[in-house]
């Protein structure tokens, strides 16, 4: 298990195409101005673009990975944008320079003999890349695209020519409603993989309907923060250490203070990036101690393990913790 990466791909390149994918929705495909290869990457992997004034936002790779002069990724304009997907439309044209960082992958796709990809708005961009992987690859695999109107649905055309009955697109004007899950889901399947990504409400849905399936079966990505349940996990301690075993430094954590925060403080190189326990860019490894989990992006066998944490929003429930940092 690897920790927390202080040092990654990062690079200044350029937007060389800009094309409209659907009503709110851009493709961007960027490229190194000098014409250099870029990083390798697999389906479900997403890189950050750094748009100034510590403004950080994460946005699937959805091209094609064989292709390494280039990435593409679609941006879904946010009618409650905080800022990010604001600056990616109105700011971000051909020939703009872009910061960026990664790839990094916390959605791989993991060998199975089928696949059901479900996707929900702007969620079908790393399903799309994904979904070519397996095909190439010759496995089994169908798709529901679910959406409000395919106006507002970036690639469903171009899925629905190259896949024809593979994949199922659902536009909510349409069909007079919304896609009933629980009925696709009702028989769980043995050696099928569900991948999901979309908005929180849909998530929530897959996760219920498919709680029947066979443990593991369900891998998801997450644009925001999950709400905290009543099943939240033991209380963190008010006060408790960090330990950094490679540092040689131990930080007090007390009064709520973000982990993350107290370890910067402390002059830790640690990485971060969304700040919601989301993107999994400041993943540390846990030596010793028990971690109070607070994040929406490790399994349930990762919770259980404790053997990682997401600082910049979980704490501790030992009163040291020892970080590989």
């Amino acid at each position: 298990m690897t920790t927390s990466a202080v040092h990654e791909y990062t690079a200044e390149l350029v937007v060389r195409r800009r094309l409209p994918a659907a009503d709110g929705v851009v493709t961007l495909e960027l490229v190194d101005p000098a014409g250099n290869e870029l990083p390798a990457w697999e389906p479900g992997a997403h890189i950050d673009l750094l748009l100034g004034d510590g403004l950080v936002r994460q946005y699937s790779l959805c091209g094609d990975p064989r292709v390494a002069g280039a990435w593409r990724i679609g941006v879904l304009l946010d009618p409650n944008s905080r800022g990010g997907s604001l600056h990616v439309h109105q700011r971000l044209r051909e020939g703009a320079p872009i910061h960026v960082r990664g790839p990094r992958n916390n959605f791989p796709l993991v060998d199975s003999k089928r696949y059901l990809f479900i996707a929900g708005g702007i969620g079908i961009t790393p399903m799309k890349a994904m979904a070519e992987s397996v095909e190439r690859a010759g496995f089994e695999w169908a798709m529901f695209y679910l959406g409000r109107s395919r106006s507002t649905m970036a690639f469903h055309q171009e899925l629905e020519d190259t896949y024809g009955g593979r994949v199922t697109v659902w536009a909510d004007d349409e069909r007079g409603g919304f896609f009933d899950l629980a009925h696709a889901l009702a028989d769980p399947s043995e050696d099928t993989l569900i991948y999901s990504c979309g908005p929180e409400p849909l998530l929530s849905v897959v996760e219920s309907a498919s709680a029947h399936w066979p443990e593991g079966s369900l891998h998801i990505e997450r644009f925001a923060a999950k709400a905290p349940s009543a099943q939240t996990p033991a209380e963190a301690l008010d006060r408790y250490e960090v330990v950094c075993r490679r540092s040689g430094v131990t930080v007090e954590v007390a009064d709520g203070m973000p982990m993350l925060d107290a370890l910067e403080d402390a002059g830790i190189p640690i990485m971060s990036s969304c700040g919601e326990g989301v993107c999994g860019t400041c993943r540390a490894t846990v030596l010793e101690g028990t971690p109070a989990h607070r994040d929406s992006l490790l399994t349930e066998d990762e919770r259980a393990r404790g053997d990682v944490v997401l600082p910049c929003v979980s704490h501790s429930r030992s009163e040291t913790l020892v970080l590989d940092l």
